[in-house]
């Protein structure tokens, strides 16, 4: 790393928000602008960017996760003399309290729009946009559940309004690409109805400008975290101090589960993805965890002493049909048979307004990755019928699968920004 002075820029964020910095006194260079978290790359950046976390907001290494790094923004100071060549870096936090050190005197959580009003470090923007979520990200994420995507999704479209109203556009322009912007990420994951829903809110109750699209964005972002928080605070009631069987990993789940502190989990494993396993690694030191082959779900449920299958929802169609992970049916159906309560936690904005979704579908490679000619069936979802379900808990409360269309009704009318 000779061409330039190479520092780590870490963006943390939590709750839709990114955490701004103002540097002190203390620092040598760009005292008084607002920066992410940031040090010269003393050997792997890799590294480098974790101790520049713990050392300047007191968050250890089990309190972010890293979502992505990008690709490198390099620039010149001429005041200073010195070429910049920047490591940039997205983390999610679980916590936003923060512990400054005297690196910096004061800091914020704010809409990443805001790095666009704000006194900066140079190319703070153009850091960001190299680790910002995408359409192409909100594609490919194979990891997360529905909530925590949608999420992403409303902050795309939030980004690019603030920046369509930093650069001038006109209403008509940026209606124009904010349109063409929400069909596109409709498309992402069409088997996703909260990120449709969501999309929609905006498009729907936005006026037809960049500025409105990006205040509305910022204020559905918040109204969805709030909304997902309460589903899980409702759901951990149900499942406090029992033991309890989950799949794949939903964000509203993990929330649950915090809140509640079950007396024993089990976890299954979730192929094609294995997303289990992570949360089970996760969880491991706040509860006794066991992790479960998906093959074995009907022999654990009949041999162990579980109490409540809980699981989370991509989509809950209007009939009451679950869509979610594939796996959910069979435990479902093995539940039912052992005559244990299934409560799937989900947002409101998880009911779709179609009466069908189309499932995604898995690479063939994770089944099967040989020559020979085998057709390979590699669902990512499945449903699982409403007879099987006890509760579908939201924020509003518990709904039984036939209250679900009433829900759809309302859902419906926020599709109109397409006529």
């Amino acid at each position: 790393m000779t061409d330039g002075t190479h520092v780590v820029t870490a963006f943390l964020r939590n709750e839709g928000e990114l955490l701004l910095l103002r540097r002190s006194d203390a620092v040598g260079t760009y005292t008084g602008l607002w920066g992410g978290v940031s040090g010269f790359a003393e050997g792997d950046p890799d590294e480098q960017v974790l101790v520049e976390i713990r050392e300047e907001t007191g968050l250890d290494d089990a309190d972010v996760t890293l979502v992505r790094s990008g690709s490198l923004v390099r620039f010149t100071d001429e005041d200073l003399e010195r070429d910049w060549v920047v490591h940039p870096y997205l983390f999610d936090a679980n916590d936003g309290e923060i512990e400054l050190s005297d690196e910096h005197d004061d800091f914020e959580w704010v809409p990443a729009t805001e790095l666009l009003r704000r006194e900066t470090v140079p190319e703070l923007w153009a850091a960001y946009e190299r680790v910002a979520p995408s359409v192409r990200s909100v594609t490919a994420d194979t990891d997360h559940g529905a909530a925590y995507l949608s999420i992403r999704a409303l902050e795309v479209l939030r980004d690019r309004a603030g920046l369509l109203v930093h650069e001038g556009a006109s209403d008509d322009e940026a209606w124009d690409e904010l349109s063409d912007l929400g069909t596109r990420l409709l498309r992402a994951r069409p088997s996703m109805a909260v990120l449709k829903n969501r999309v929609n809110r905006v498009l729907a109750t936005a006026d037809r400008g960049a500025a409105s699209v990006e205040e509305t964005a910022i204020e559905e972002i918040r109204r969805a975290t709030s909304a997902d928080t309460e589903a899980a605070v409702r759901a951990s009631a149900l499942v406090k101090d029992r033991s309890v069987l989950t799949l794949s990993r939903s964000g509203t789940v993990l929330r649950a589960l915090a809140d509640a502190d079950p007396m024993e989990l089990f976890v299954l494993e979730s192929r094609p993805g294995g997303e289990g396993v992570g949360v089970a690694e996760s969880l491991v030191d706040e509860l006794p965890v066991t992790l479960v082959p998906d093959a074995a779900v009907a022999q654990v449920l009949a041999s162990e002493d579980i109490d409540v299958l809980l699981v989370g929802a991509d989509t809950v169609l209007p009939d009451g049909t679950v869509v979610n992970k594939t796996g959910t049916r069979t435990a479902a159906l093995a539940a039912a048979h052992e005559e244990i309560p299934l409560y799937v936690v989900a947002a409101t904005d998880k009911v779709s307004v179609d009466e069908s979704v189309n499932l995604e579908t898995g690479r063939r490679s994770m089944v099967y990755d040989g020559d020979a000619p085998i057709t390979v069936f590699n669902p990512i979802f499945d449903e699982t019928p409403g007879h099987l379900v006890d509760a579908i808990v939201t924020e509003r409360g518990e709904r039984s699968p036939e209250e679900i269309r009433e829900l759809a009704e309302e859902l419906r009318g926020y599709a109109s920004w397409q006529a």
